[in-house]
């Protein structure tokens, strides 16, 4: 990651659309734009009107985040440099609900079935996926992705496909959805009446209410004291060798089931690890330092990030994240990517509308 703000992850935790096409050829793009409601590729479905609200489309589970005070950005002295999460600062945050999970797969068919959305990855052709989790005929493949080798572009990956067109989404409804952008996310989001939380609503509620800590179970570390159906393991990341060998010793080489692992103290599973999630804000390494008086850095409310920029938050790390190389599966941790990107370890959960916006 660079640190004027330019997009793409620098670490390679997940690459840019335009990474994944640089050293292949872009296969011929549908002639449905992205984003719109014009069927699905696969089965051939059409918008359709619902007679629902959104509240009724939308069915995870909420968990209610209450009103309050807390010190964002890094207090464990492992912040990535040129990220930008530092300085701390007090933030107060307006009580809000968000989902208890990432949206699943289940939960994006119902949204595809109902509008016939196609999403960026089906309209470009292509989408990220990790070397080891590639199931596609050689001629998809389209090469690995510019500075970061263990991602490759392949033809035909999206949220069904997520390894490719040999893969599919049959007994992992319950997993959450991978290959959307930040764009897709956000015509989920309408849809269901909601929206992306804030990355200062993000990082608050994935603490849980433990301040300071590290991680949303506390500070003790992700291969102690877990669950023992994951080997110990309190986190979906990566075990072994990045990116050569996962050991699996917590059971997973990719996505983990929604409601792995255990809830954190506001009932959020698996804020870090398992899949990155897309946040409402822009990106920018600095938005820490801004603010005119002292009055506005000593105490932020409910900040929005800068006005503009070419990338948007993720937060909360994935299952390719290792100490070795990517220690982003923490609470303060952030990363970006542009809104058009998708790959295989970026999913989202939503936020209740605002007052204003309700």
């Amino acid at each position: 990651m660079s640190e004027n703000g330019t997009a793409g992850c620098g670490c390679g935790c997940t690459p840019t659309r335009a990474q994944a096409l640089a050293l292949g050829t872009a296969p011929a793009p549908r002639d449905v734009p992205a984003g719109t409601p014009a069927g699905s590729a696969e089965n051939g479905s059409g918008p359709s009107a619902a007679s629902a609200t959104g509240v009724a489309r939308h069915r995870i589970e909420q968990a209610h985040v209450p009103a309050g005070t807390f010190v964002m950005g890094d207090s464990s002295g492992d912040r990535n440099r040129g990220d930008g999460e530092t300085p701390r600062h007090e933030v107060a945050i307006s009580a809000f609900d968000i989902d208890a999970t990432t949206v699943t797969n289940d939960d994006f068919a119902r949204f595809v079935e109902d509008t016939g959305y196609v999403t960026e990855a089906e309209s470009f052709g292509f989408s990220a996926v990790f070397h080891l989790a590639i199931s596609a005929p050689p001629g998809d493949i389209m090469g690995p992705a510019s500075g970061v080798p263990w991602w490759a572009g392949v033809k035909g990956a999206h949220w069904r496909r997520p390894g490719g067109r040999d893969s599919s989404i049959e007994g992992i409804g319950d997993h959450p959805v991978t290959h959307v952008s930040w764009n897709d996310a956000q015509a989920y989001c309408a849809w269901a009446g909601r929206r992306l939380p804030t990355e200062a609503e993000w990082e608050y509620a994935s603490r849980g209410g433990l301040e300071g800590a590290k991680y949303p179970w506390g500070d003790e570390e992700p291969d102690t004291g877990g669950d023992l159906e994951h080997g110990g393991w309190r986190a979906n990341i990566w075990q072994g060798d990045f990116p050569r060998a996962n050991t699996l010793e917590d059971g997973c080489l990719t996505t983990a089931p929604v409601r792995a692992f255990s809830r954190n103290g506001y009932g959020l599973w698996q804020s870090v690890g398992n899949v990155w999630e897309w946040c409402e804000d822009v990106f920018h390494p600095a938005t820490y330092r801004r603010g005119t008086t002292a009055a506005q850095r000593a105490l932020v409310t409910d900040p929005v990030g800068p006005e503009d920029g070419p990338s948007r938050v993720l937060r909360g790390g994935s299952y390719l994240c290792h100490i070795s190389y990517c220690n982003r599966y923490r609470n303060s941790a952030r990363s970006q990517n542009t809104p058009d990107s998708s790959m295989g370890n970026a999913g989202f959960r939503t936020a209740s509308l605002r007052k204003a916006d309700a």
